[in-house]
């Protein structure tokens, strides 16, 4: 089993920058492709940014490409969401998650986080 914790949530300006983190426990982290989920209010969760196992392979929803940038830090157990040029619509709760399988269709992660909230105001 293998606990994940997000941080890094908060409110800022449309344009502006913030850095999710989310640190596994419980097992080791590199055996696990990592992801970033958000659901908006009344909509579904969907799917934003997954890393392969190594760190060198990412996938990104169209929305977020050369904004937002996933990376690892497999010393640390701990993966990171990095959003630039942040947008009104990208107000939403982020979930962390981990396990699954890189190259299939939909991503669909063994583990979940409790999810960090982030407001872009306009």
């Amino acid at each position: 089993q293998v606990q994940l914790v997000e941080s890094g949530g908060g409110l800022v300006q449309a344009g502006g920058s913030l850095r999710l983190s989310c640190a596994a426990s419980g097992r080791s982290f590199s055996p696990y492709n990592m992801g970033w989920f958000r659901q908006a209010p009344g909509k579904e969760r969907e799917f934003v940014a997954l890393i392969s196992r190594s760190g060198t392979i990412t996938r990104y929803t169209d929305s977020v490409k050369g904004r937002f940038t996933i990376s690892r830090d497999n010393a640390k157990n701990t993966v990171y969401l990095q959003m630039n040029n942040l947008k009104p619509e990208d107000t939403a709760v982020y979930y962390c998650a981990g396990g699954g399988t890189f190259y299939s269709p939909t991503y669909s992660p063994d583990y979940w986080g409790q999810g960090t909230q982030v407001t872009v105001s306009s």
